[in-house]
């Protein structure tokens, strides 16, 4: 019987038999050219796959087959975890089986992309992305439910969010349907890695770069959207303990008319000499003030910041410096479905000592209470019970549950895979 030959360029040939786990693959003899193959099991002629599990248009999704493959309804697969320690799993990288690439001419549009073995990728050394920083990133996370389902949280916000990112970087994007395809086809590709419900999460990190060579400055002539994935814990090492803050007044995240207000990756470089310097002192992270009058609050390196005030919550208003956060947007609008008066305006740092709560919002940390925040040599301590304050437990709680899929998504946000 023949089997369906899908070309790979991969180190390693592999055989995907539907009588075994759907994520399993067992290596073949190496060879000079390499496949992955579909062979029907004895008892059946086709590859079956079922409604529960996955769809025909998904499992196309994962991989891409030549025009005259086909796939049937149903198809019986169970996946196993990976073998790590999900009980200890930190925010650190851990390498998976997939990621997804997809290619674009400077001008054009992105071509359908394709899974590829998770590996290095190969630069020209006159890559715009290397030689000026010509590059985005994005970040979201897939959560595994109790019932064994995959939830995404607002995918189409991250695509709008690069799509205007690009626009400022003289890029092209992938439309918000090619984006959230990618994003979907890496979480199915690497469905092991995704923790048991309570464990953790996947965390998604898509890419688009610069990787044309250039040698003037330039944009660059070809472009690459790369999707990979990874299996996270907490973003800090407190976990959901407090965190605390040490006020940045002489260096800044961004400026005036600059890309602080799009996700480039210039931004996170340009934040690691105070956040070391922090580190070093015993503080988590640093809150950056604005540059101009060097009074207002921005933001942390790599995440929003929140105060409250009896019951009134206040946020540093976006205005082009500041990253426009899709946690932070989140969290203004379950806020007010709470009944909270939410301001998005000036924050000067005076605020920060007669505050109630202090909070900080993000992709990585979703909502991380802070403990104190210290501002020319002066300590303000919070959360003195030693975790969430009343207001930033109750915000967590809430989208946390929305997000893993605990309560009804009223607010049409997630998507099940």
């Amino acid at each position: 019987m023949d089997s369906t030959a899908i070309s790979r360029p991969l180190h390693q040939s592999f055989l995907l038999s539907p009588s075994r786990n759907a994520s399993s693959l067992l290596p073949l003899p190496s060879s000079s050219h390499l496949s992955l193959h579909f062979s029907p099991s004895p008892s059946s002629l086709s590859l079956k796959l079922q409604k529960e599990n996955l769809s025909s248009n998904a499992l196309q999704a994962v991989y891409t087959f030549r025009r005259e493959a086909t796939v049937s309804d149903t198809y019986g697969a169970t996946t196993e975890l990976a073998d790590i320690d999900w009980d200890n799993l930190g925010f650190a990288y851990v390498p998976t089986d997939y990621m997804y690439i997809m290619k674009c001419a400077r001008g054009g549009s992105f071509s359908k992309g394709e899974l590829q073995r998770f590996g290095n990728i190969e630069l020209s050394p006159s890559a715009g992305v290397l030689n000026y920083g010509q590059g985005l990133f994005e970040g979201l996370k897939a959560y595994r439910k109790e019932d064994g389902n995959i939830i995404l949280f607002r995918p189409e916000e991250n695509a709008l969010r690069m799509k205007i990112g690009a626009e400022r970087m003289c890029m092209p994007s992938p439309t918000v349907e090619q984006f959230v395809d990618a994003v979907k086809a890496t979480v199915l590709a690497n469905k092991r890695w995704i923790p048991p419900p309570g464990k953790g999460s996947l965390y998604i990190r898509p890419l688009l770069m610069g990787s044309g060579a250039v040698l003037g400055l330039a944009p660059a002539p070809e472009y690459t959207f790369l999707t990979y994935v990874s299996p996270v814990g907490n973003y800090f090492k407190e976990g959901v303990a407090p965190i605390h803050l040490v006020v940045e007044h002489e260096l800044h995240r961004a400026s005036p008319g600059g890309t602080g207000g799009v996700k480039t990756i210039g931004n996170y470089a340009a934040v690691l000499k105070a956040q070391s310097a922090a580190k070093a002192k015993g503080y988590s992270d640093v809150l950056y003030l604005d540059c101009v009058h060097k009074k207002y609050l921005e933001e942390v390196s790599s995440c929003n910041i929140f105060v409250v005030k009896d019951n009134v919550i206040s946020t540093p208003a976006i205005k082009g410096t500041i990253l426009p956060g899709i946690t932070r947007k989140s969290i203004i609008d379950v806020a007010r479905s709470q009944g909270f008066q939410v301001e998005e305006r000036l924050v000067a740092v005076d605020e920060l000592l007669e505050a109630d709560e202090v909070f900080c919002t993000g992709t990585a940390v979703v909502v991380s209470p802070v403990g104190s925040i210290t501002y020319k040599g002066k300590r303000v301590s919070y959360a003195e019970g030693g975790g969430f304050g009343a207001v930033s437990q109750q915000l967590y709680t809430v989208l946390t549950r929305l997000q893993m899929g605990l309560t009804e998504d009223k607010m049409n946000w997630t998507v099940e895979l």
